[in-house]
């Protein structure tokens, strides 16, 4: 397992409201059992400068911010997280656990604002040093069991409305199908189900 897991890139990722944060603890406490050097970011976030765009980009004071800026933002923090945290943990040797990453923003951005997958696969791909993760597990969920697990006090982007949302979701099932690393896992169910189906993913890798 420890020389399995070294230098892997996995990425959690899916809806509002699918269980990404819980699943990474998770995930991440099982390698560590496995004697795997493991760390765990988020994205946006980790670094200083990814918390305040975070913080930027989730304020629910900024509705009236463009797709197109969401879009720069995100991958400005990205680029940075990239730099500043998953190079080094990957050149030495650590498993990078990851909650969210490129294909949120082809799903938030891409397909449900409409900008565009393609396109903002062109973006990252100038952008990143490396766009696409070892394995990608999307978290899928219905819009209605999503909503129950959602804070009271949504942030700019849960705020959205239903139709937004389930493009999202809809979203990520359609960049599922087209790429052969990313696997998706029913998050609907119970939280040790769920994360029973990611580590089964995960050790397919």
């Amino acid at each position: 397992m420890e020389n399995k897991f070294a230098s892997k890139f996995i990425v959690l990722d899916g809806p509002d409201g699918c269980g990404k944060s819980t699943q990474a603890e998770l995930l991440t406490a099982w390698l560590e059992q496995h004697n795997v050097d493991v760390v765990t970011f988020r994205d946006p976030g980790t670094t200083a400068i990814g918390e305040k765009i975070r913080q930027i980009l989730l304020n629910p004071e900024h509705h009236a911010m463009d797709t197109r800026t969401e879009l720069s933002l995100y991958m400005a923090a990205r680029a940075q997280l990239w730099a500043e945290k998953i190079a080094p943990a990957l050149k030495d040797n650590k498993c990078v656990v990851l909650d969210r990453w490129l294909s949120s923003t082809c799903a938030y951005q891409g397909y449900a604002g409409q900008f565009g997958m393609d396109k903002v696969i062109a973006i990252a791909t100038d952008s990143l040093e490396r766009p696409w993760p070892d394995i990608t597990v999307i978290l899928d969920i219905d819009l209605q069991t999503a909503s129950t697990r959602l804070n009271q006090q949504l942030d700019r982007m849960e705020q959205k409305g239903d139709n937004y949302h389930q493009k999202v979701r809809d979203g990520f099932l359609a960049l599922a199908e087209k790429r052969d690393d990313f696997t998706v896992v029913n998050a609907a169910d119970d939280i040790q189900t769920v994360h029973e189906n990611v580590m089964k993913a995960v050790e397919n890798i």
